[in-house]
């Protein structure tokens, strides 16, 4: 009974996700997630932890794993915070850093849960226009701010902001939070942590979904200096102080110390992503430059949609967006090489119809 809701629910706009499909079989490349597995390791970590201490709480701050991802990026653990999902990381972030201060900026093309997080914290915010080509201006973030989100690379262009202009930003906002969220980082472009000794405004966000193949088990991290760190604490522990179960732990740990695999499996996404746009270029499609696991491409000539229509009909789904000015345009998740030589040859198809 919608009358039973708060004034805030019924203002909502909640974030919409990509199509799981139940039933019908699709070739899947509408949700951005990783085409190989997690690493042997996390399954075997899982079925370790997977014992009577489940009757017992996790460890809330996720030390170990903490401990892990400061080790690797030359930091302390009091600098690293985990949560459930980056998702759930960027909203904690959203409530502790940029509430009661003024509108924050981020970009009009980005992922659309910032809005969201805004509404749902009543938090003034203004989207900044991309430029033709969809790139970031950092001289478009001066002036006066409640503090800023970037998405680098960005979703869902998949274009990448270079980290001179990340720490341009960072120096002419001084005052306010600068986040970074680096969901797709590992595809091609540059972690801004190494930017976080010198910048006490700084906060980066990742997560295990996509580059560690994990969307299922939905783990994500933030790091900062520890000042930052003990304000998401706060936000947790009045909220949920256990957000990583002992299963969750105990794969991301997993997850985080088999470089190997981390390595490999990102290198033949990249490779395939290169190959499936060079391809679809060669065809006459129009395809942003990508630094993530995913592209955005338009065909002059067709409609989006009637593309997208085409794919679901031969069994492939892929994004698309609705927003004014990339309603024109399609996200493709990279797949296997296999799927990627499937979406090429049915785009196609479907181009010369």
């Amino acid at each position: 009974m919608s009358t039973l809701w708060s004034p805030l629910v019924h203002d909502l706009v909640p974030y919409t996700p990509g199509e799981q499909p139940k039933g019908q079989r699709f070739v899947k490349l509408n949700t951005n997630e990783n085409p190989y597995g997690p690493s042997p390791r996390v399954l075997n970590a899982i079925r370790a932890a997977t014992n009577d201490d489940l009757r017992l709480y996790p460890d809330p701050t996720s030390s170990e794993l903490a401990q892990a991802i400061a080790d690797t990026h030359g930091l302390t653990a009091d600098h690293v915070f985990l949560g459930n999902s980056s998702d759930e990381v960027l909203a904690h972030a959203v409530n502790g850093l940029f509430r009661g201060k003024g509108a924050i900026l981020f970009p009009d093309i980005t992922y659309s849960f910032y809005v969201t997080y805004c509404m749902l914290y009543e938090i003034a915010f203004r989207q900044v226009l991309l430029r033709s080509d969809f790139t970031i201006d950092p001289l478009d973030y001066v002036g006066p701010n409640g503090g800023i989100i970037l998405a680098n690379p960005n979703a869902p262009t998949g274009i990448a902001l270079g980290l001179p202009a990340i720490e341009d930003i960072l120096r002419r906002n001084p005052d306010v939070v600068v986040l970074v969220d680096e969901a797709y980082v590992d595809f091609g472009a540059e972690s801004a942590a190494s930017l976080i000794p010198r910048y006490d405004n700084l906060l980066v966000a990742q997560t295990f979904s996509k580059s560690r193949s994990l969307a299922g088990l939905h783990a994500g991290f933030a790091m900062g200096q520890p000042h930052l760190i003990a304000a998401l604490r706060r936000i947790k522990d009045s909220f949920n102080s256990y957000p990583l179960d002992r299963l969750a732990q105990a794969g991301a740990l997993a997850a985080w110390q088999d470089r190997d695999w981390f390595n490999l499996t990102r290198a033949k996404v990249m490779a395939d992503r290169d190959r499936l746009a060079e391809g679809l270029r060669h065809a006459g499609f129009t395809v942003l430059p990508s630094a993530t696991n995913f592209l955005l491409m338009s065909r002059p000539t067709r409609d989006a949609e009637d593309l997208l229509a085409g794919l679901r009909e031969r069994g492939i789904l892929v994004r698309h967006f609705r927003q004014p000015r990339i309603r024109d345009w399609l996200r493709i998740s990279v797949g296997t090489a296999e799927e990627c030589d499937q979406v090429l040859r049915e785009l196609i198809d479907l181009a010369d119809l």
